[in-house]
């Protein structure tokens, strides 16, 4: 549960930005969408090696 405790002399406009910022840190808006569908292990399995495959080749390509 995200809190945001409002100091004192602060505006609410701060408090709603530092509560925004906890929110997106969060990932609710990410864990919401994927709970939306089901997808299979296997399924998610290969997205991770696929990302991983990316990553490991971004990686390789900044080092040369």
């Amino acid at each position: 549960m995200i809190t945001v405790t409002v100091k004192e002399n602060e505006s609410i406009d701060r408090a709603l930005k530092r509560f925004k910022k906890k929110f997106e840190k969060a990932g609710v808006i990410r864990e919401v969408r994927d709970r939306s569908y089901y997808t299979k292990k296997s399924v998610k399995l290969r997205n991770t090696k696929i990302k991983a495959a990316y990553i490991q080749q971004i990686r390789t390509a900044e080092n040369s």
